[in-house]
């Protein structure tokens, strides 16, 4: 019998112990060389796999001692027990080098189970059966479980062969399946002598290849290893050598800088002008983003402050046996109201300087710090009083002081942006001190008189201020309150108001000492006289037909109520088709409107369109334009083109008649 070219016939028994012996030396070096990857890597799956190689050298070792044993024999029972405990390390350590999580437990029970068949199993067997089939069944299905971990031990190497660059791990994966084939039919080669003898020869031979396959892969990967460590060295040293060349230039950079900066005395002094005109044009765009913000909210802001101004008016034209203390406050609700719509109209102006065309009035200072009193009261009174503090405001008024002229609403705003500051800085309560006085400056007026001046102050006995926030505090947005609400902008604004009237404002506080806001203003020489310039009344001769176009349903009917007062017949229109549609009806009917009164943004049709088209019909109708943004338009130098007339919200009910009636006698003559 001939295999692989060797004649069976002629292997003798000397020969087959020579090649058990092969096959033990070469699991040894098995068992050797997997101890030394697994101290080499540190990987727990080499250490299960040493162990499965070293019960399966005793296996070995026991078969050539004990050479003829039977089903029933001590000898026997433990060579089965050595292959059970190697295949269930095998196939524990090729599962851990897979990474499939197994509980250490089960492979307990499951070498447990193979001990127990190993020493109970010949007694299921019938004894009837021949020696060699008892033998057979006793083995066949450890052996086949030891070639099945064999062969998935050389899955594992091949999976590693796919994920590194490995010839060693493709030799494993191909010695390990062999071997693992050899394993499973070993008993079926016990059947013949030949077989038998050839089997061990080919296991020697496939151990042999295995251990020299693993010397390969571990040569592989102590090169492979040799080569990372070798490039991340070279990438550690390419990196120093970048840092190096970064810290040589830094240091040149820097030495360059010094060298500068001592051969130039002004460089910190140009720094420093460059950060503050940088700060300078921040403010501006926060300025410019404030006024473009105010722009937006005037309109709705107006057409919220229209009914409250225009009813106040209406009741105080129409009821004049009112007492006196609900006419003072109607009229303090109607001049709130009228100081919140200029509020809004200057908040994008802070350090803009005053046309010659804004109109001044002469001012009686004195008037408006008691106006200011009362219309602060219930922040320093009432809500102090609320919070267990006493607050008291005390008046050293200059009798006779001579008149500012001024704009009223914004000079009124300025002391109550500095009698609440007053307030905040007195959390304990405290005094509050206005005061004003006629100053004599220095030289003549050319006259030969010393030119006079007019100071306020607003004094308190608060907690003060240190010096850093003294001179910042007419920064915009500049707040020491950030935390209770403040946005910087109230002695912004005051600031902005001084410069307006080319006035001058000083600052003196200390912590825990107060603070003290004085505001000096020029007295102009050619001040416009104190009565106001009085416009002549226009009688109609009838009632008008006046045709109000409003998208703002409380708009309408405020106008209704209020030029029905004056005996106009008033028609209302929601936006301009519909307006533009009652104004053509009435003139087929023959009974036109004699006035158009309309907003400027409605839907569908605005004001621009609204008057193009009345005008295109009827060029000799007066049109007013009456819009939220009206004094906007005016400041900004905005026209209105096909309109006669523009006025802004709130409107005052009086001065809206006598513009009725003038723009109705202008068109009619």
């Amino acid at each position: 019998m001939k295999f692989f070219g060797l004649d069976l016939d002629d292997l003798s028994g000397q020969y087959l112990r020579a090649a058990l012996m092969v096959s033990l030396m070469s699991v040894w070096m098995l068992v050797g060389l997997f101890y030394y990857l697994n101290r080499y890597t540190k990987r727990d799956y080499f250490t299960v796999w040493t162990a499965a190689w070293l019960f399966y050298a005793l296996w070995l070792t026991l078969g050539l001692k004990f050479e003829n044993t039977t089903p029933d024999g001590i000898m026997f029972k433990l060579k089965q027990c050595c292959v059970a405990v190697s295949a269930v390390f095998l196939l524990w350590g090729s599962l851990r080098f897979l990474k499939i999580p197994v509980r250490q437990t089960l492979f307990g029970l499951f070498m447990l189970f193979l001990l127990v068949w190993t020493f109970i199993g010949p007694y299921f067997i019938a004894e009837s059966l021949a020696p060699q089939a008892r033998l057979l069944e006793m083995q066949l299905p450890v052996f086949i479980l030891l070639g099945l971990s064999s062969v998935f031990a050389g899955v594992c190497f091949f999976r590693l062969r796919k994920k590194m660059p490995f010839v060693g791990a493709g030799m494993l994966a191909s010695g390990f399946f062999l071997w693992g084939l050899y394993l499973a039919s070993y008993p079926l080669s016990l059947q013949d002598e030949h077989l038998s003898s050839a089997g061990f020869f080919v296991a020697a031979v496939l151990q042999l290849f295995i251990a020299v396959s693993m010397i390969v892969l571990v040569l592989e990967e102590i090169r492979f290893k040799s080569e990372q460590t070798i490039a991340e060295i070279a990438a550690v040293r390419s990196e120093k050598e970048a840092l190096q060349s970064k810290i040589i230039t830094t240091e040149e950079q820097c030495r360059s800088l010094n060298d500068r900066v001592r051969d130039t005395d002004g460089l910190q002094k140009a720094y420093e002008e460059l950060r503050q005109t940088q700060q300078l044009v921040v403010q501006q765009e926060r300025l410019r983003a404030l006024g473009q913000m105010a722009s937006g909210v005037a309109h709705d802001v107006n057409n919220a402050l229209s009914p409250v101004v225009a009813y106040a008016d209406i009741l105080l034209l129409t009821l004049p046996d009112l007492p006196k203390e609900s006419r003072g406050h109607l009229q303090t609700i109607r001049q709130a109201g009228e100081d919140i719509a200029k509020i809004v109209a200057r908040m994008r102006e802070f350090y803009r300087r005053r046309s010659d065309s804004e109109p001044l009035v002469p001012v009686d200072i004195n008037q408006i710090v008691q106006e200011v009193t009362e219309l602060t009261r219930p922040r320093w009174r009432d809500i102090s009083q609320r919070d267990g503090i006493s607050i008291q405001i005390i008046h050293e008024l200059e009798p006779r002081l001579p008149s500012l002229s001024s704009d009223p609403s914004e000079f009124r705003e300025a002391l109550i942006n500095l009698v609440f500051n007053a307030v905040d800085a007195l959390p304990k309560g405290g005094v509050i001190t206005l005061a004003t006085r006629t100053l004599t400056t220095a030289g003549t007026n050319g006259h030969g008189d010393s030119p006079l001046r007019i100071q306020v102050e607003v004094k308190d006995s608060g907690t003060g201020m240190d010096e850093k926030t003294r001179q910042r505090c007419l920064e915009p947005f500049y707040s020491t309150k950030t935390l209770n609400g403040g946005t910087g902008l109230g002695l912004a604004m005051v600031y902005g108001m001084v410069q307006r009237h080319e006035g001058a404002i000083d600052i003196d506080s200390s912590p825990g000492q107060g603070a003290s806001i004085r505001l000096t203003f020029p007295i102009r020489e050619n001040a416009p006289a104190a009565a106001p310039v009085m416009t002549p009344q226009i009688k109609p001769e009838h009632s008008l037909r006046v045709l109000c176009v409003d998208d703002e349903e409380l708009i309408r009917q405020l106008l209704a109520d209020c030029l029905t007062h004056y005996t106009h017949h008033v028609v209302t229109a929601s936006n301009g088709e519909e307006g533009l549609d009652l104004f053509r009806a009435a003139a087929q009917d023959h009974r036109p409107f004699e006035v158009v009164i309309t907003d400027l943004g409605m839907p569908k049709m605005d004001g621009h369109q609204l008057a193009k088209a009345i005008k295109a019909g009827s060029p000799r109708t007066p049109i007013i334009m009456m819009t939220g943004w009206g004094t906007m338009m005016k400041e900004d130098g905005e026209t209105a083109p096909h309109v006669d007339a523009v006025v802004g919200k709130p409107p005052h009910m009086n001065e809206l008649n006598d513009l009725i009636l003038r723009v109705v006698a202008q068109c009619a003559g």
